[in-house]
């Protein structure tokens, strides 16, 4: 059998050449082993027809084996012959010839150098992309935390102003004047809502971005 690996034919036929032939020569024996089988029952089967006939099955059995040994040995020789001219001119892929699968290849080549350039900057935009997508992770945890923050915020400011309200039905002139702290923090309170619903606005830009 044939060392060559003929890969080239093997993603064309869908099977190595070798395999092919292997096949071929397994065939091949099996029938020559029944034929002989078969020739051999029909002798002994003649010979029962002959009495005084003095030769034994064993010895049939030995005549056959050493007749099938003979052609096993000139079958092994022609296979040999068919199976080079097999492989040389019918299970052969020329060298000049290019799959069709592979036109690529000869329309835009690539050096070695050149393609492991591509590699490293595939395995770079992966490793850029596992980093965006964990940040885009840690910004909607954040946007989570903030919608709750930002809840609890407008609630402190409905406080404040119903607390104001109060104030102005009852006309509480002095009681103003202390609450014009809170009045400040009120403002400052509306300054940080603010500023987490621009936060907010940039965080799901950026998840539409990903």
């Amino acid at each position: 059998m044939s060392v060559n690996p003929m890969a080239y034919e093997a993603q064309f036929f869908g099977f190595t050449p070798q395999t092919c032939m292997l096949r071929v020569y397994i065939a091949f024996q099996d029938y020559l082993f029944e034929m002989m089988l078969v020739v051999e029952s029909v002798i002994l089967k003649k010979l029962d027809g002959f009495p005084d006939c003095k030769i034994s099955p064993f010895q049939i059995r030995k005549s056959t084996e050493k007749f099938l040994l003979f052609m096993k040995e000139h079958f092994d020789k022609l296979f040999s012959k068919m199976e080079e001219v097999l492989l040389q001119l019918v299970l052969n892929i020329p060298k000049n010839v290019l799959l069709p699968e592979d036109k690529a290849h000869e329309e835009y080549p690539y050096s070695k150098e050149q393609f492991q350039a591509l590699q490293d900057e595939i395995h770079q935009l992966q490793q850029q992309y596992r980093a965006e997508a964990s940040a885009g992770q840690a910004l909607r945890a954040e946007l989570e935390e903030q919608k709750a923050v930002r809840a609890e915020l407008e609630k402190i400011l409905q406080w404040f102003d119903g607390l104001d309200n109060i104030c102005r039905e009852h006309g509480t002139g002095n009681f103003k004047e202390s609450f014009a702290f809170l009045t400040q923090n009120s403002q400052k309170l509306q300054g940080v809502l603010k500023d987490i619903e621009e936060k907010s606005k940039r965080i799901k830009k950026h998840d539409q971005l990903l």
